[in-house]
């Protein structure tokens, strides 16, 4: 009896070997075919570009089947088409240049100063004017500030009197519009155009834009464009003016009451200045 037990005992215990050692051949088998599998599918992959980009397709595709939803939110998916901003890398060199100087000195983001940037050199192209001209009038009447307004009523980047220039913004949807800083600055152009025209010289014309053309002096606005101008023509031409002027202690003035000023566009109390103004407008 005891006997049996122990041949059943060694049977078992030689019936359990041989089926551990065959399970690790198998495994030891199976893992060195995948190996080798995986070795020939990266030689296929190296070989063939084609099927790897497939792959990788296949493999993204699936990936995103099992990409959750993402989450609801009130953001409309095409604001980007409102969006006044865009890349400087995109902009030539000369243009960013221009973007990222009045990017530092105005504290403004790049992005949004390259489409202006870009905006006045296509004006500037098509109606003869510097654009870098263009861009100091907007530094001095706003620094760049799209919903800026003056006490006289001067709106947008370029302070244009909406007012007085209504007509000019209803192609473009009307007199809300001035706060478009694209739409503002070409009705700034234009209104800047119809202004040395009627002057006769840029320093005059921007005398006639600020409202002082009959007045014995500017405030210094003709001045401080112009300067603004040969900064960004510096820096258009590849060099790089100080960002900050040095502080200069003013003078007083002395005028009982200084002129109030007035834009190029707004209407004036004396009828010299209502006609001058009517046929600018």
């Amino acid at each position: 009896m005891n006997k049996a037990f122990d041949a059943t005992a060694r049977g078992l215990r030689t019936f359990a070997s041989d089926v551990a050692d065959g399970f690790f051949e198998i495994t030891h088998n199976g893992f060195a075919l995948v190996g080798l599998a995986i070795v020939f599918a990266a030689l296929a992959l190296v070989a063939r570009p084609d099927l790897r980009q497939t792959g990788e397709e296949q493999l993204m595709g699936w990936l995103q089947s099992r990409k959750p939803a993402p989450e609801a939110t009130d953001l409309e998916p095409t604001a980007i088409v409102r969006t006044t901003a865009a890349s400087p890398g995109d902009l030539p060199k000369q243009q960013a240049a221009v973007a990222y100087w009045l990017s530092k000195k105005y504290r403004v983001a790049a992005e949004p100063l390259s489409v202006l940037v870009a905006e006045a050199y296509q004006l500037g192209k098509r109606t003869k004017l510097d654009p870098t001209l263009i861009l100091a009038i907007m530094a001095v009447e706003s620094s760049f500030n799209p919903f800026a307004q003056s006490q006289v009523g001067a709106q947008g980047l370029m302070q244009v009197m909406t007012r007085v220039h209504g007509d000019k913004y209803e192609s473009a949807g009307g007199t809300l519009t001035a706060f478009d800083p694209v739409t503002n600055m070409r009705v700034g152009v234009k209104v800047l155009q119809e202004c040395i025209a009627r002057a006769g010289s840029l320093e005059g014309g921007l005398r006639y834009y600020v409202g002082a053309a009959n007045l014995e002096d500017d405030g210094g606005y003709a001045s401080k464009v112009l300067a603004e101008h040969e900064r960004l023509l510096q820096v258009a031409n590849g060099r790089n003016p100080p960002t900050t002027a040095p502080i200069v202690r003013a003078q007083p003035i002395p005028v009982a009451t200084p002129p109030k000023r007035q834009q190029a566009s707004e209407p004036a109390a004396d009828p010299q200045k209502v006609a001058l103004l009517s046929e600018v407008s």
